[in-house]
């Protein structure tokens, strides 16, 4: 099967083709990670404590952007949606809705960008599926996930676990992803060089619950909606209200310009390698060291407090002129398909 070959409707037949591609493509990057057998269901070991599952989809467009692509994005999305609620990464499906036409160079790098992140989060993807359809029914490709994992029995994360005191941390400067894939599209005659945050959470967090234990009250990843959405939803879960300082919320000066010219606010815009930390005063300034032993621009961005006299749960925004302003969840999106 020569690289210059696209995907055709043939590859979708179940027949020679399908098998051709299986083998070239998929089996000849996933064998060490699945084993080389055809079977139905990848059969794995529950191992001690609780499991932890999780599913996406990846239509990103371009497919390839600075700082990513589309195989890298739906590994560490998965591997990400894991790793904060408290799991330790096993396993990962995968299935590819193909468009005919697609050059199957791109989709073996894409296949191999998926490879190469696997084994950096030290994860198996472990069974997979292809469909292809008509030229013009899709854009290229679109990649489905499943995510395994395993969650020890002394953890236990979610909004719902805030309490007035505890304080809120961010891992790093947010907002790249989502500027950098506005940027790739060339739609706007702007030009900034920004990479996606597109990475690998797991480390991160386990080093969050190492040096915050029981004091860690959650963890999100700060994907569509930004990181004002994951306060909003935690706000809501535990009925309290966030107090936000917005100049402590790192932005990268290119990302900041870019959200100024164009009317965005950074913190709605999407990351693929941040996450939210919620934890209780007493360990905040481990917890932030273990963050920023990680990357340097993690930053403590706000705290907890009881609902005012509305008693409305919210997420308060202060701002660097002593002014304050309600961040509520979006109402449309700001741009679609970004993950």
């Amino acid at each position: 099967m020569a690289d210059e070959q696209r995907i055709t409707l043939a590859h979708g037949s179940g027949g020679r083709a399908s098998a051709e591609l299986i083998s070239e493509v998929f089996i000849a990057a996933f064998a060490d990670e699945a084993g080389a057998a055809l079977e139905d269901a990848a059969v794995l070991p529950a191992g001690a404590g609780r499991v932890a599952l999780t599913t996406d989809s990846f239509v990103v467009r371009p497919r390839f952007f600075p700082g990513g692509d589309i195989g890298e994005l739906a590994v560490c999305g998965t591997v990400n949606d894991l790793a904060v609620a408290g799991a330790r990464p096993v396993a990962l499906t995968t299935a590819f809705i193909l468009e005919a036409g697609l050059p199957l160079a791109e989709l073996r790098a894409i296949v191999e960008s998926m490879v190469r992140t696997a084994r950096a989060a030290g994860v198996r993807l472990v069974a997979g599926d292809t469909k292809v359809v008509e030229q013009g029914a899709g854009d290229g490709v679109y990649i489905t996930t499943a995510g395994y994992g395993l969650v020890p029995e002394d953890v236990s994360l979610g909004g719902a676990r805030l309490r007035p005191g505890d304080q809120l941390l961010v891992s790093g400067d947010i907002g790249r992803h989502e500027a950098a894939i506005l940027l790739a599209r060339g739609q706007i005659s702007l030009r900034a060089a920004i990479d996606s945050d597109c990475g690998l959470l797991a480390a991160t967090a386990a080093a969050v619950l190492a040096a915050g234990g029981e004091q860690v009250r959650a963890m999100r990843d700060c994907t569509r909606g930004g990181l004002a959405t994951v306060l909003c939803e935690w706000a809501e879960a535990a009925g309290v209200r966030l107090e936000v300082e917005q100049a402590a919320v790192p932005v990268q000066p290119a990302v900041g310009a870019v959200c100024e010219l164009l009317g965005l606010d950074p913190l709605y815009l999407a990351c693929e390698g941040r996450l939210a930390v919620a934890v209780g005063l007493e360990a905040a300034e481990a917890v932030l060291a273990a963050l920023r032993a990680q990357e340097p621009s993690a930053a403590w961005i706000g705290e907890v407090a009881e609902v005012d006299a509305s008693g409305r749960p919210r997420v308060i925004g202060r701002t660097g002129v002593g002014g304050r302003r309600v961040l509520e969840r979006l109402t449309g999106g700001q741009m679609p398909r970004i993950c």
